[in-house]
């Protein structure tokens, strides 16, 4: 089901609703993609009511008339007025990617209104680290037999030394599949039509993010904190994502096996799980 709300700013926002139960926010990532790629994330909605945002200025939100309002800091006023429309005290979160950067900064401007939050192949902008060498090559090497992995490997290599064509994005993509077959096909192949790109490059931009001020929050936080890695994510290898956990005391490590940057793709029945599992725990300390 479809439904809309406004923002402060009068801009018309829209989310869809799936499942049953206590509700469940979840923020895409991209930055700033159609919430249509996470589909009903491989059935999470048969344990909570799938709360899913499409961001202002893609999927059925309407474009707004200032697009700075698009900058992950300024988008929590989003995610607050989300929260005021349907009437909670606390949000259970679920971001996504890029979308984990939106759930921080939330978390940042409205600690007391976070519940449970779930980060799934989290991007680490928020909270200012940087993806080494080495977590990078444990991921790439063990797609070393695949038959893509030369081509895909090379135009990395380029990629990370500035020097990449046109085709290389397309060409690394399926480092981000746990099985480059069909299905990862067409839903990489969907991404164009469904990324703002003017929008994306506003997200990130100066002022965004204030990893200090984050990382406080985050250290103080204790909520519940799910920090879900894919085993060969090239995008958020697990060593990150371990390092990641490392800056909340709640937080709870899962390494998904065989799966990429989106989890519920590759195995839709051990991503449900986890996340189940975390969203079902106990909220004691």
């Amino acid at each position: 089901m479809i439904t809309t709300f406004d923002a402060i700013d009068g801009t018309t926002l829209a989310y869809r609703t799936v499942g049953t139960g206590d509700p469940l926010v979840c923020l895409p990532g991209g930055p700033m993609r159609d919430s249509a790629y996470l589909g009903d994330l491989g059935g999470l909605g048969a344990h909570r009511t799938l709360v899913i945002l499409d961001p202002r200025g893609t999927g059925r939100s309407a474009a707004p008339a200032d697009v700075s309002t698009c900058r992950c800091d300024r988008l929590v006023d989003d995610v607050e007025a989300l929260r005021g429309h349907l009437g909670l005290d606390r949000l259970d979160l679920l971001g996504h990617s890029a979308g984990a950067n939106l759930a921080l900064r939330y978390l940042t401007g409205h600690p007391d209104r976070v519940g449970r939050l779930a980060l799934a192949t989290p991007s680490i902008r928020a909270v200012g680290l940087e993806v080494t060498a080495a977590q990078r090559q444990e991921v790439t090497q063990a797609r070393a037999g695949e038959p893509w992995f030369p081509v895909a490997a090379a135009a990395l290599e380029s990629i990370l030394a500035g020097r990449a064509g046109p085709a290389a994005a397309q060409e690394i993509a399926p480092f981000l599949y746990g099985r480059w077959d069909t299905a990862a096909r067409v839903h990489q192949a969907a991404e164009s039509g469904q990324r703002n790109e003017e929008l994306a490059r506003v997200f990130s931009s100066e002022g965004a993010f204030d990893p200090p001020a984050t990382r406080g929050v985050l250290a103080a936080h204790r909520g519940p904190v799910l920090l879900l890695a894919g085993a060969v994510d090239l995008a958020a290898p697990p060593g990150l994502v371990a390092q990641f956990a490392e800056l909340s005391p709640r937080a709870e490590l899962v390494v998904q096996p065989g799966a990429g940057h989106y989890p519920w793709l590759d195995d839709a029945g051990a991503f449900t799980a986890t996340v189940a599992a975390f969203l079902a725990g106990s909220d004691g300390a």
